[in-house]
């Protein structure tokens, strides 16, 4: 199962145990963080997709860790007229867990019972 998420103005594909580095999260080290904005998801027969989001369905996460990306050099000039700026950038980042993706209790009942009578 995964899951398209919507954070920090950008949309990320999400299973459960994967590491995502976001843009800058205002969260602690080790706080739980949820993603109620779910674009999409997929079961292994089925395909919800949201208009513009699925409802009742949340990601949880877990933060690790916060830091800063490479460094990216910006370098403008302008030839024969001695305007010449460097600047450097290094992005923040916000490491996190994905630990879960919840369902909604009937969701979860009916993926059940559909498992069931498939076997």
């Amino acid at each position: 199962m995964y899951a398209i998420i919507e954070a920090c103005g950008k949309q990320y594909k999400v299973t459960e145990g994967d590491v995502v580095f976001f843009e800058k999260l205002d969260a602690e080290e080790g706080k739980k963080v949820t993603f109620d904005n779910v674009v999409l998801l997929s079961d292994d027969k089925k395909v919800q997709v949201g208009n513009p989001y699925v409802k009742g369905i949340k990601v949880e996460g877990k933060v690790v860790s916060h830091g800063k990306g490479k460094k990216i050099i910006v370098f403008k000039y302008k030839p024969k007229k001695n305007y010449r700026r460097k600047q450097g950038h290094r992005q923040p980042y916000t490491k996190v867990e994905i630990t879960s993706i919840k369902l909604p209790a009937a969701k979860k009942e009916a993926t059940t019972k559909a498992a069931e009578k498939a076997e």
